[in-house]
């Protein structure tokens, strides 16, 4: 295993730390009790998350259009933006107003990457 392929371990391995830790200890009681557990920074908190999440979107365009893109990574962004795109249409029942985006952009990256 070389650097770039551990690095990308710790990523992931972050990244579900994250959502499972966060959904644990933060998420969770966030939602069953009012209670606040984030004090004075929670707008810098959720504004920041929220404009990174723009920022990731950014940067997944961006390695869907970059020349010589290896296909399976353009394939599974596809996918992951397709999912999110299906699985916000469902939990929302389609009302929120960016399911139909997010599925025609994992459309789009699907079918593109298979030319």
């Amino acid at each position: 295993m070389n650097l770039l392929q551990a690095a990308a371990v710790v990523m992931v391995l972050t990244a579900l730390a994250h959502s499972i830790v966060g959904e644990k200890r933060l998420i969770a009681p966030l939602v069953a009790r009012d209670i606040d557990l984030l004090a004075g920074y929670r707008a810098m908190l959720v504004r920041f998350a929220w404009h990174y999440t723009s920022v990731l979107m950014i940067m997944t365009a961006a390695l869907v259009a970059w020349p010589g893109a290896p296909v399976t990574l353009v394939q599974i962004t596809g996918v992951a933006w397709l999912i999110a795109g299906l699985f916000d249409a469902i939990a929302t029942r389609g009302k929120h107003v960016g399911w139909p985006l997010l599925t025609l952009a994992g459309l789009l990256t699907l079918i593109g990457a298979g030319e």
